[in-house]
């Protein structure tokens, strides 16, 4: 399944990048799939997501938990817990 990927704020920052459409591997079911698999990409893709409890994530603008499936998403958004008021 081909999608998305944008990453925000120091995610960004971390991995270089702020999009990029990837062909997801076999097996890459949950947004936890997910992760683990980008953390292992290479040294920058491995410090964005040290802390992968820190990560948010969002599949097609809609807030998502890391146990949710990825589904059918498009676009799937990766970024730090925001904070303000």
């Amino acid at each position: 399944m081909t999608v998305e990927i944008r990453y925000f704020a120091w995610v960004r920052e971390r991995v270089g990048t702020e999009a990029e459409t990837l062909d997801l591997p076999e097996g890459t079911q949950t947004v936890s799939d997910l992760l683990s698999w980008l953390k292992n990409r290479d040294e920058r893709f491995a410090h964005a997501f040290e802390d992968m409890d820190t990560i948010r994530v969002a599949l097609d603008q809609e807030h998502s938990e890391h146990d949710q499936l990825i589904g059918n998403a498009r676009e799937i958004a990766i970024f730090p817990p925001m904070t303000g008021g």
